[in-house]
């Protein structure tokens, strides 16, 4: 079995101090690749020098949409960025209305660029978006942005087609496996074979049965054993058709034998 991570956090606390741990405990659960996220112009140095030591890690280039007041990358820089054999997308990137409010001018104009960014340089986007589906999805469209996945779905089914609709990939979290999540449930179900991707977002939101503990790119296949009844699947399948979407999306990660 080939499992991928499509999205983690490797230089955060808690994962950054242990690698080591942490790969060992990827390879006892068949997670075979992980995508380490960008969320600044700071710490992206840290992400790539992750990816550049390790061979299965991929990286990321971008800035998250949460934070106001932190250095930009330009367009032209987040594509000279994109051109590292170890870079694969631009992101994370996208709209938050839930910890951003008021004029927020700034972060359209910074998910604007990434989307330019992305389309300039053939990458595709990974989209945070958090209570701003609607303009999120309004923005891509408008912007023409080529390709990408909408990380850590949380929104429900009609959201799921707006997305798909705009040829966009859907990756669900841990979130998936707690009781409350009815609406992303039945999203998991909707989302068509060849559009789906498994993720942690670790160190964040662990999956049951390891949920309120810190999060590792070994736990995407707990979530992934969850799609998988949750569909009527069987776990070998989702990882299957999970690991080939991801390879689809982010092209220039090479196909492990």
């Amino acid at each position: 079995m080939h499992l991928i991570d499509s999205h983690c956090h490797l230089n955060f606390d808690g994962l950054s101090s242990r690698l080591p741990e942490v790969f060992d405990n990827m390879k006892e659960n068949d997670v075979k690749q992980a995508l380490a996220i960008s969320v600044s112009r700071q710490t992206f140095s840290e992400v790539l020098a992750i990816a550049e030591a390790h061979e299965h890690i991929f990286a990321t280039v971008g800035i998250h949409p949460d934070e106001k007041d932190t250095p930009e990358f330009t367009v032209a820089e987040l594509v000279e960025h994109a051109k590292h054999p170890k870079v694969v997308g631009i992101g994370e990137t996208g709209l938050d209305y839930h910890w951003c409010q008021g004029d927020l001018g700034w972060q359209y104009q910074r998910f604007a660029d990434h989307i330019e960014a992305a389309n300039q340089s053939g990458l595709p986007l990974v989209i945070h978006t958090r209570d701003a589906a609607a303009d999120t999805m309004r923005m891509l469209r408008e912007h023409q942005a080529h390709a990408g996945v909408i990380h850590c779905f949380t929104e429900n089914v009609e959201v799921a087609k707006a997305a798909l609709d705009l040829g966009f990939y859907i990756s669900f979290s841990g979130i998936v496996t707690f009781k409350n999540a009815a609406d992303i449930q039945e999203a998991a179900k909707y989302v068509p074979q060849d559009r789906i991707l498994v993720e942690t977002d670790a160190p964040f939101l662990a999956p049951v049965p390891k949920r309120g503990k810190p999060n590792e790119p070994a736990y995407v296949r707990y979530t992934a054993e969850f799609v998988a009844k949750l569909r009527g699947d069987s776990v070998e399948h989702i990882a299957e058709i999970t690991t080939e979407n991801f390879y689809r999306l982010f092209n220039k990660v090479p196909k492990l034998a």
